[in-house]
């Protein structure tokens, strides 16, 4: 992440703040800002780039937003709420300082609280908790731990559940058809389930799609994409997706023949050469 433009995480940022507010944030991050405050962003930006992206390299400019606060003492304005929103999404989105980041959108809410971001400083101290219990959760998922299981059914109505699977090597790929990179991986985690399939390997999906005809109608399309689905209709607040911290996707769990967990997050290359070693391993 901290390789990312800045001003794309001001924008990506937005998802804290209702759409309307994610409008204006976006504005203000792509030149609306007032100009000291869009030269102060642009040299981030440039450091950013070059790779300086810890606090001891930003401090100069994290102490530029301190003085352009100075420079408006007393105006609890939308324009001065931005420097501190500014603040708080470099240290949040870019050097992975939640304590720092959300003491400024705690000061949103109690020194800007008639300004939009002030306002919805609830909202966003709300998503950066459920964010924090989702980190947590994840953290469990080690390598060598056993896979907390579930039981649900699938799409065809038949019992679901990875330690049904035991002896075999697992994968539980979150997923949806409106996710590019998710489709875009596809046919990687379709050639290594075709590859390995006859060995022991099997694939369960989790689909945070909410239209069930549409991923239907996906499905029929895909050949070799025969594995077993669970789908609730429900989105981002799919209920396997809550249980184990997925945030992003595509997001996997790798399970080994012993029901312990071999890794997450595997893709192309990584995901066939694990796949292969699980496999091989009796």
């Amino acid at each position: 992440m901290k390789n990312k433009s800045f001003l794309a995480l001001l924008a990506a940022a937005a998802i804290f703040v209702p759409a309307g507010l994610s409008a204006q944030t976006t504005n203000h991050a792509t030149g609306g800002m007032d100009p000291e405050l869009q030269t102060l962003v642009q040299n981030i930006q440039t450091k950013l780039k070059a790779g300086k992206n810890t606090e001891a390299a930003l401090a100069i400019d994290l102490a530029g937003f301190d003085k352009l606060l100075a420079k408006h003492t007393g105006e609890k304005t939308e324009a001065v709420a931005q420097i501190v929103y500014m603040k708080a999404m470099l240290y949040l989105q870019v050097l992975d300082n939640a304590d720092k980041g959300k003491a400024l959108i705690k000061k949103l809410k109690t020194d800007y609280s008639e300004t939009k971001l002030g306002k919805n400083a609830d909202r966003m101290l709300q998503m950066m908790e459920k964010q924090d219990e989702a980190k947590k959760i994840q953290s469990t998922l080690a390598p060598g731990t056993t896979f907390p299981d579930f039981s649900e059914k699938d799409l065809n109505g038949k019992p679901l559940s990875a330690s049904a699977l035991k002896g075999k090597v697992v994968l539980v790929d979150f997923w949806a058809t409106w996710c590019g990179p998710c489709v875009h991986e596809l046919p990687n985690v379709i050639a290594t389930h075709k590859k390995f399939h006859a060995q022991g390997f099997e694939i369960i999906g989790v689909s945070l799609d909410s239209d069930r005809e549409k991923l239907d109608a996906f499905l029929k399309k895909q050949d070799g994409m025969a594995w077993p689905q669970y789908f609730d209709g429900q989105g981002w607040q799919n209920k396997l997706a809550g249980k184990y911290g997925v945030e992003s996707i595509p997001f996997t769990v790798l399970i080994g023949r012993d029901g312990k967990i071999i890794g997450t997050d595997l893709r192309a290359e990584k995901l066939e050469a694990a796949v292969a070693a699980a496999i091989a391993k009796k």
